[in-house]
C-alpha cells in the first residue's frame, strides 16, 4: 500500500514537472517602457509667425512690387479707355468703334496673363519659403520634443487631422515658435507706423499678392 501511494506521488510530481515544462515560459524582464506623452502643434502656423519667414515674406512682397504696380496701371489704362469709349461712343464711326473695342480686348488679355504669371511666379516662391523654413522648425520641434519627453506629437494644422481634443497644457506651438527664433537669432519684424506717420491713403503700399485691384 505504502509502494503505491509512493509511485502514485513519484507520478503525480512527474506530470505536474511535465506539465510545467509544457508550458509558456514567463516573459524575460525587459526595459521598462515610458508611458506615452503626446503633444499637439499647429505647425503650419509656426512657420508662418517665425521671424525668418515674416522677414522672407515681407522681401517677397518687395520683389513682386514692380510687377504689382505694372498690373496696376495696366489695369486702370483699360479703365480709363473704356470710360473713352462709352462717352465717345455716339460721335464715332463703326470703324473707330471697333478698333478702339479690340484695343481695349487686347489689352485685358495681356492684363490677365501678366496677372497669372505673376501670381504663379509669387506662390512658387512663397512655397519655396515655406519648405526652407519648414524643414528647419521640423528639427526644432523634434530636439524640444525628445528634450520633454513626448513619444508623438499631432499636427493640428492640417485639415484631415484626427485631433478632437486637446488641453493647453499639450500644445506646444508657442514654445517651438519660441525655441525657432531664439535659435535663428533674427529679430521680429518692426512694428507698423502708427496712424499719425503712416502713408497717405494714396501712397502705394505692398500687397500681399501681385494681382491688380
Amino acid at each position: 500500500m505504502k509502494r503505491s501511494l509512493a509511485i502514485a506521488l513519484i507520478l503525480a510530481s512527474g506530470l505536474t514537472l511535465s506539465a510545467i515544462a509544457q508550458s509558456p515560459a514567463a516573459p524575460a524582464a525587459s526595459a521598462t517602457v515610458p508611458p506615452a506623452k503626446v503633444a499637439v502643434i499647429a505647425f503650419q502656423a509656426v512657420v508662418t509667425q517665425t521671424n525668418e519667414f515674416q522677414r522672407a515674406y515681407a522681401d517677397l512682397q518687395k520683389k513682386y512690387e514692380p510687377r504689382r504696380q505694372h498690373l496696376k496701371a495696366l489695369n486702370d489704362e483699360i479703365d480709363s479707355l473704356a470710360k473713352q469709349l462709352q462717352a465717345q461712343a455716339a460721335t464715332l464711326n463703326d470703324a473707330d468703334r471697333a478698333s478702339r473695342s479690340g484695343d481695349i480686348e487686347t489689352k485685358k488679355k495681356q492684363l490677365q496673363r501678366d496677372a497669372e504669371d505673376a501670381q504663379n511666379d509669387f506662390q512658387q516662391d512663397l512655397q519655396q519659403t515655406f519648405g526652407s523654413v519648414a524643414q528647419k522648425v521640423g528639427q526644432v520641434m523634434t530636439a524640444y520634443a525628445h528634450e520633454q519627453g513626448y513619444t508623438l506629437v499631432l499636427d493640428a494644422s492640417q485639415q484631415d487631422s484626427p485631433i478632437l481634443y486637446a488641453v493647453d497644457t499639450v500644445n506646444i506651438t508657442k514654445p517651438v515658435l519660441e525655441a525657432y527664433n531664439q535659435k535663428s537669432g533674427i529679430p521680429a519684424p518692426a512694428p507698423e507706423a502708427p496712424a499719425a506717420t503712416r502713408p497717405a491713403a494714396g501712397a502705394s503700399r505692398p500687397a500681399a499678392h501681385p494681382t491688380a485691384h
